[in-house]
């Protein structure tokens, strides 16, 4: 529909976007500080222009209507579409490791912070503590402002694997503060 009809398209997410309104206010309502958006605008369904052309002002709408921090959840390759994530207001970009962190960092430049990126499948579920630990440091190094898991997390991930972040991100900010 949205190559076929794109005013049909823009009328029906403008009419869908009040229940995630309603909702959000809602949980604020009922003590949230803070909304995690989840949108399923990855790479592999939508492309960067149709990101910008039907969904960029919805999501800069949310962040006018919603009155708290918006962390906004795209799985998937997402650099395509960062330049336009950055403009909608929002506080921070869940992003996916599909990403470059450094890349992602450079593109957002201080405007969005960066959470997660942190393997599921190859890192976290079949791995261990160090892989676990080298990509924490990676992404750390790289600017990422809070370090997490990319999405939803295998329910076999090993507890060791997901205790694992903290205690770097501990180690890493450690190491850093000592050595300034």
């Amino acid at each position: 529909m949205s190559a076929d009809d794109p005013g049909k398209t823009a009328a029906c997410l403008d009419k869908l976007k009040e229940a995630t309104v309603q909702f959000g206010l809602a949980q604020i309502e009922a003590g949230a500080d803070a909304l995690t958006l989840p949108d399923h605008a990855t790479g592999d369904l939508v492309s960067a222009g149709y990101y910008d052309r039907f969904l960029r002002d919805i999501h800069s709408e949310f962040v006018q209507r919603l009155p708290v921090p918006l962390i906004l959840h795209i799985c998937g390759r997402t650099m395509d579409r960062m330049e336009y994530i950055a403009r909608t207001g929002v506080a921070a970009f869940h992003f996916d490791s599909k990403n470059d962190a450094a890349e992602s960092v450079r593109v957002m430049r201080n405007r969005v912070a960066l959470i997660g990126n942190i393997n599921n499948p190859k890192t976290l579920y079949a791995q261990g503590p160090p892989e676990v630990r080298e990509e924490v440091f990676r992404d750390l190094e790289a600017g990422v402002s809070l370090i997490g898991p990319e999405c939803a997390i295998p329910l076999r991930t090993p507890i060791e694997n997901l205790k694992e972040i903290p205690r770097a991100v501990r180690d890493w900010h450690r190491k850093h503060t000592a050595s300034n």
